[in-house]
Formats: C-alpha cells, structure tokens, sequence
C-alpha cells in the first residue's frame, strides 16, 4: 500500500494546489448562494475525480498492470507518454504566461459565478476534472500510478481514496474556512485567491516540470531494468 501512496502522491498534490478550482470556489462563496453553491461546487468536484482515479485504476488492475518483476510494460510506457506530455505543458505554460505590461484576463464563466445555481457550481466543477486537460492529465497520471503498483487491492482502494481526498483540498479548505471562519473568513479567502492568481504560472510551470521528469525519470529506469 505504500508504494501505490507514494506513486500517487505527486500527483494528487498537483491537482490540489491547481489555481482555477481553488479561485473559482472562493469566488462561488463569495456570491449571495455562496453556501449551497461551494458545497455543490466541491461535492461535484470529489465526484468527478472519484469517477477518473476508480475508472483508470480499475482498468489498469484488471489488466495486469502489476506483477512479481514489478509494473508492467505497458504502464512504463504511459508514464512516459505522460511525463513527456506534462513537460510539453510545462513550457507552453511558460511561454503563455502574461507578460508584465499584461494583464491575465479573466474567464467569462468566472465572470457569471455570481448568477450559478448549485447544479451549474457541481456541473462546473465536473467540467474543470474532465475537462481541463491539467488536471485530466494529473488525475490519470497518479491512477495509473496506483494501478502499477504492487499494492493488494486493499491496498489500491485505500490509495485512490487518500488521493481523491487530497486532489479534493483545493475545494474542501476553502469551503471549511468559509463555514468556520466567521468574519475573517472573506479576508482569509480573499488573500489566498490574489496570491494563487498572481503565482498561477510559476506554481503550475514548476509542477508540470517536477511531474514530468518525474515520470520520466520512472519509466527510462523501469524499461532499463
């Protein structure tokens, strides 16, 4: 079990330290719904992640993702499609990033939060797993991790749980600072979605890169070996 936690790690803590859900639920809490629309908002997204980690590593088990010699081939050689591909991101993220005299615009569904219903605020959050490649990519990444382990399938259902857990912080936090914070809440709130708005392209710059030559790093030495 440990193995499939610790393969899985980086991965789930990319997802949670991804800036547009995080921005979007402070947003959402902000708004006179805020209450139903961030608790809709986060149940969407812990689905939504849920439904990608169980379906891949179901998948990858099932076919035999894992033996005595260790992951099989086939999962190598995914971890390098995906490490190469997080690396690809990594720099177009770089490149796009707005220049000083530029100002990040900001999205047109951002924009509307205002006037979200709590079905919009879950569809929403289903849409930014499954629909963002970064975060698809990351989710898929850290299961197919968890399917090339040698974890028990105990072991396997434990892990994808802590990660759907983890990948979840970005939304759950926000969330239990809103609804315990009282007063200081929208202070507290207001200053974490400024800083991870200012921060958006280093933080996800320097991720996509770690993951990358993580993964890539991990398959080279499991196909020469």
């Amino acid at each position: 079990m440990g193995d499939a936690i610790g393969q899985m790690l980086t991965s789930a803590i990319g997802i949670a330290i991804s800036p547009l859900p995080l921005i979007a639920v402070i947003l959402m809490l902000a708004t006179p719904k805020g209450r139903a629309n961030g608790m809709a908002f986060a149940a969407g997204w812990i689905v939504s992640v849920a439904a990608v980690v169980t379906v891949v590593v179901l998948a990858g088990s099932g076919a035999d993702a894992a033996g005595d010699d260790g992951p099989a081939a086939w999962t190598l050689w995914l971890k390098l499609a995906l490490g190469t591909l997080f690396l690809l991101l990594g720099v177009k993220q770089w490149k796009d990033r707005p220049r000083e005299a530029d100002e990040a615009g900001m999205p047109g569904w951002m924009k509307a939060i205002d006037t979200f219903t709590p079905g919009k605020a879950a569809a929403l959050a289903g849409a930014l797993v499954i629909a963002n490649p970064k975060n698809l990519v990351l989710a898929v990444g850290g299961a197919v991790s968890i399917a090339g382990s040698t974890a028990s399938a105990d072991g396997k259902t434990v892990a994808a749980s802590l990660m759907v857990l983890i990948a979840s912080l970005c939304t759950l936090l926000p969330l239990a600072v809103y609804l315990a914070g009282g007063d200081r809440a929208a202070e507290v709130l207001g200053s974490w979605k400024t800083w991870m708005a200012r921060h958006n392209t280093a933080i996800m710059t320097i991720l996509f890169l770690v993951l990358g030559v993580k993964y890539v790093g991990d398959a080279i030495s499991g196909l020469t070996t």
